[in-house]
Parts: C-alpha cells; structure tokens; sequence
C-alpha cells in the first residue's frame, strides 16, 4: 500500500514515519520544511498544505492509495488569537487536500479532535453530537463536514491530548511540560477540574496505520481510554520519574486566563477501534514508560 502523510515532522507524524518505515508499506512522507527524520527507503516531498498548487500536484504526481492528514495549526490559544491563519490551515487546507484525493482517487484519513465537543459531559462515543466552544474546535469541526460531503472514500480519527517525544525535541505537551518544570525545581499550577483521556503518540500513529491497512470507513476515536485530570497526569508523571510532586499545585481553570476556552470534560469511549480494528491503546503508565 502507497501512505502518503502530511505533516511528517509533526509529533504524529513523525511517529507514522517511523511506524510505516517499519511495515512492506511504501511511505510518501511529505511536510512544510525539510523532513527531521531519516528516511531511508520511501520518498519525501516539500509539501505546504496551504499552497493550493503545491498540494494538488504532490498528490497526483505521487499517487497514493490513502492518504493520512495530519497537518494542522493545533495551538488553541494562537488560532483563537490568529483566526484566519487558524481556518487557512485548518479548513481552506483540508479543502486542497481533498480535492487532491478526489483527483488522485485516493482515500483519506483526516485526524481531528475532541475539542469540536463543548465538554458537558464525557467520555464521548462516536455518535456524540460536537459543539465546539472555541475557535480550535470550529475550524477542526468545519474541517469534518468538508471530509464527509466529499464523496471520498474517507475516514475521521479523533484523539485527546497527545503526549509524546519528538526525535527533535520542537514539540512541547503536557507530560514534557511537567517532567522539565519539576526537573528545573519549577512550582507549577495544574487544573484538576479538566477530564481526558490521554493519548499517547505511537498509540495514534498505530491507530492510523490500522485505520488505512484495514481500509476503515467513518468516524474512529483514536485515543488512550484512561480518564483523568491535567492534574492526574502531572502527579502521576513526577511519580514515574521520581519528581517532587509537592511543586505541583491544584488549581482550577477559573484561576487561568487563556484566550481560547477548554471543554471541561471531554475524553474518549474506544470501544469500536478497539472491536473494528484490534487497536489497544498503553496505559497511561506504560504510556510513559515508552516515552
């Protein structure tokens, strides 16, 4: 099977390389800069999904049986604070990757998020009804439509809260931002009034993998299928790298003052990935055991 996945340098990305490099899949890696990790077998082209051109003919030049979208602008406060840059990435992009899919005829797995829910409650199952409450979770909602009226072969995977490590170390996450504060001796203020399950980033990058090799068709949460706090995560983080956990204080999201607002309680039910696909996500402790 021919993979073709946007965003190679990107956490998931980055782990969908390293994931595909390893199957008798052929990988076309593509990404806005010069990819970070080696590739020695498959191919890699300079990719900006939001150069119209640029992406239509990377696609049909390099002909893929699916492709795997996980490009995006994922940081919450800066697309609510930057909205047109937000829905250039996020929708008029994914408009350009479609149409190079339909051209290509191709199928698509577009990854999404659990901030298109407005968090009344959780954990949430595919059928849940999204309301997004900030402007993140708009554009990745309006995103969704685009895939699903496109007449695509198509597929939506839906994560929360990843966590993992880059080979380059240029992205930050909640474990990563908690282990280095507590190792610089840093107190820092946590929320316990948030619920997520986390999700760790090989776990995504398998459940992707899984979604394109046994040709899913629909919506899949993608995630870990632990519920817990950003305070849980901290006090369990600094337990499993022996870390002072007094240094982590509770708080609640009222004391925070950021521009975009969260879904208080989110979090995914997998039952249906783990019964269409085989997918079994680590627990959060072997989770952070492999990062």
């Amino acid at each position: 099977m021919r993979i073709l996945v946007t965003g190679a340098n990107g956490l998931l990305g980055q782990k969908l390389v390293e994931l595909i490099l390893t199957t008798d899949d052929y990988l076309i890696a593509t990404a806005k800069s010069k990819l970070v990790l080696p590739l020695p077998k498959g191919e890699f082209h300079p990719m900006d999904i939001t150069l119209r051109d640029q992406v239509v003919d990377v696609i049909t030049k390099a002909q893929p049986d699916v492709v795997i979208n996980t490009a995006a602008m994922t940081n919450v406060d800066q697309c609510e604070l930057e909205k047109e840059k937000c829905w250039l990435n996020n929708v008029t992009a994914v408009e350009y990757v479609v149409e190079a899919c339909q051209k290509a005829k191709c199928r698509l797995i577009h990854l999404s998020t659990d901030f298109i829910f407005d968090g009344t409650y959780g954990p949430l199952d595919e059928e849940a009804i999204p309301n997004p409450v900030s402007y993140y979770g708009e554009s990745k909602w309006a995103a969704e439509k685009i895939v699903q009226k496109s007449g695509l072969e198509w597929a939506i995977a839906r994560t929360v809260l990843v966590y993992g490590v880059t080979k380059d170390m240029s992205r930050s996450n909640i474990v990563l931002w908690v282990k280095k504060s507590l190792e610089e001796g840093k107190t820092i203020n946590v929320v316990n009034d948030q619920w997520r399950t986390p999700t760790l980033a090989e776990d995504l990058a398998t459940g992707c993998y899984l979604m394109a090799t046994k040709n899913a068709i629909g919506i899949y949460n993608i995630s870990g299928d632990e519920m817990m706090t950003p305070y849980d995560i901290a006090m369990a983080t600094a337990e499993f790298f022996g870390l002072d956990k007094s240094l982590i204080n509770q708080t609640d999201s009222s004391k925070f003052k950021q521009a975009a607002k969260r879904p208080p309680k989110t979090g995914f039910l997998i039952n249906k990935a783990k019964q269409n696909l085989g997918f079994k996500p680590f627990s959060f402790l072997a989770g952070l055991a492999r990062l």
